[in-house]
């Protein structure tokens, strides 16, 4: 009698003769600024500002110091508002040397998002440019300080409140620097990042040194960095990506990080690129499209280009076949993660085909386990079945900031981090991302969850009903959609009505491209709005056939 041969779980754990570092981030920023001195460390390429590893650690103890000078504690929280700026990494490396819990706070953010992350988080202390593109940030912080009783100072970058801040630093005491720094933990909190939550308000990703060093450690291990790379960061350091994937994934290697401009442009990228001899280039999808569609691609020299990450929301295939084959980077990656695990958690490798590349977001990291699930049974799914994907390992996080509840429905009693995306694992342990649990849109490496803009728009004085959808886009990946019912006798509502309304209330990418005023929501026969069939119908009635046919990997 044969005996049937149990199918092979859809279950990977990254086994790897590197050990993880058991530093804080301000130790091991410290061992490497001592192994490489006169490397450089940071370059600032719109200003010409640099620093070598030296110099570097000189300005972020200056930083720390004059924060121990203006009273900050261990564990209290300092909220960063900026682009990519200099003084955002150094912050950032400040914060850490004192076991300061940075918050980041996303540039696009208006006063409502603004105000809420102030209280949510406790934040005492503000640091933000006066300014971004027509972000007004001194004027908005004015405006919402009086409901913010916990923030006791705000500093400006650029300002002589920056001077105020630095200059007592610069003749700090050096001794209580290193006795604050060495009274700290790699498992203490030391980042909060905010994630759009489905409650119409983003959670708290709280992470810990151990967390975020490690992934930016072994993102950087997979990418070959050391100390002749040279790092191009266009994505924002509020965001893993800028602060995780790209300033931790270089000091923890001794490679350079170089910041093109405080926001995105393809030119200043690609600029960047040539002038500084970059090797490694980061993006999402959007910002790749953008450097290879500019009309002036041919002219710059990428020759430097080996190796970069495309991450952030699905990756087009052609554009990856591209970005190996015009910009020269041979060795380019695919990662995948979330902000709540630090955020990594897949990622191809270099020696992977071609089409593995360009068709999988890769194997589970090291050190990291990852399985995909039934999510109505829990019980872990043969390989080649679509279902929950799940991960564990040292990259989750510890939880969402003062919302345990919230905490216990990602992260199951074996700290499995439950994603809510659906994956596939081949036979060789390769992942493919094939759609969303929930609704979650990611519109060009924004992930937004349309609960949040619906409850918005129930706001809108003529709107009775509001569903919000993701619709396929060339450009970002995918836009946001509104379906709307309108009360008896409104106006037509047109997606410039709900631009204007929205403006300087929304960030920029949760106001929805599309709005469809309709008399009904298809629905299910228990009651329930039926998405998919709105999203089918949106594809053919906006006529985005072309959009919807892209593959993605």
């Amino acid at each position: 009698m044969s005996t049937a041969i149990p199918a092979v779980p859809s279950y990977a754990s990254g086994t790897s003769d590197t050990p993880l570092l058991g530093d804080t981030i301000g130790d091991d920023f410290d061992r490497t600024a001592a192994a490489y001195p006169d490397g450089d460390a940071l370059v600032e390429v719109q200003t010409g500002r640099r620093w070598t590893y030296a110099q570097l650690r000189e300005e972020v103890d200056a930083v720390a110091m004059g924060l121990i000078a203006a009273g900050v504690e261990k564990g209290e929280r300092l909220g960063i508002w900026s682009p990519n700026v200099a003084e955002w990494t150094l912050v950032q490396y400040a914060t850490a040397k004192l076991g300061v819990i940075l918050v980041n706070i996303n540039p696009a953010y208006r006063t409502h998002e603004l105000e809420y992350v102030l209280k949510q988080a406790g934040i005492s202390f503000l640091v933000a440019t006066p300014s971004f593109k027509t972000s007004d940030y001194a004027a908005m912080i004015a405006e919402v300080r009086p409901n913010c009783p916990d923030l006791r100072r705000v500093v400006l970058i650029g300002t002589p409140d920056w001077e105020e801040l630095v200059g007592p630093g610069r003749s700090g005491d050096r001794a209580e620097l290193a006795r604050r720094q060495a009274a700290l933990s790699p498992d203490d909190p030391i980042n909060i990042q905010y994630t759009s939550g489905t409650t119409g308000f983003p959670k708290g990703a709280t992470l810990s040194h151990h967390n975020i060093l490690n992934n930016g450690f072994n993102v950087g291990r997979l990418c070959g960095y050391g100390p002749e790379d040279r790092v191009c960061i266009p994505v924002p350091f509020y965001h893993c990506f800028g602060m995780v994937m790209g300033n931790l994934a270089c000091t923890s290697h001794g490679s350079t990080m170089v910041i093109p401009g405080p926001g995105f442009d393809p030119k200043t990228a690609l600029a960047a690129v040539q002038q500084e001899r970059c090797t490694s280039l980061y993006g999402v999808p959007t910002m790749f499209i953008a450097e290879l569609n500019d009309p002036d691609f041919d002219s710059y020299d990428l020759s430097s280009l080996r190796t970069g990450i495309m991450a952030g929301s699905p990756c087009p295939v052609e554009v990856m076949k591209q970005v190996v084959d015009r910009m020269g980077m041979t060795e380019v990656s695919i990662a995948y993660g979330m902000t709540e695990t630090s955020p990594v958690s897949t990622q191809t490798r270099a020696d992977d085909s071609l089409e593995r590349r360009v068709s999988t977001v890769g194997r589970v990291g090291p050190h990291l386990e990852v399985k995909v699930i039934d999510p109505e049974t829990g019980l872990t799914l043969p390989r080649g079945e679509p279902g929950e994907l799940c991960t564990r390992g040292y990259s989750v996080m510890l939880g969402y900031w003062n919302e345990p509840d919230k905490t216990a429905e990602a992260i199951d009693a074996a700290r499995w981090m439950h994603t809510g995306d659906i994956g596939i694992m081949d036979s060789d342990g390769y992942l493919n991302i094939t759609g969303r649990i929930k609704d979650m849109v990611i519109r060009g490496g924004e992930n937004v969850y349309p609960r949040e803009i619906e409850e918005f728009l129930y706001t809108h004085p003529d709107v009775v009903d509001a569903q919000v959808i993701g619709v396929p886009d060339v450009k970002y990946g995918e836009e946001l959609c509104a379906w709307v019912k309108l009360k008896d006798g409104a106006e037509e509502l047109t997606a410039e009505k709900v631009r204007e309304f929205a403006s300087g209330r929304l960030a920029h990418y949760k106001i929805p491209r599309y709005v469809m005023v309709v008399d009904e929501f298809p629905m299910t026969v228990t009651g329930k709005v039926r998405k998919v069939e709105m999203r089918e119908r949106s594809v053919e009635l906006l006529d985005l056939g072309a959009a919807a046919a892209i593959r993605n990997a």
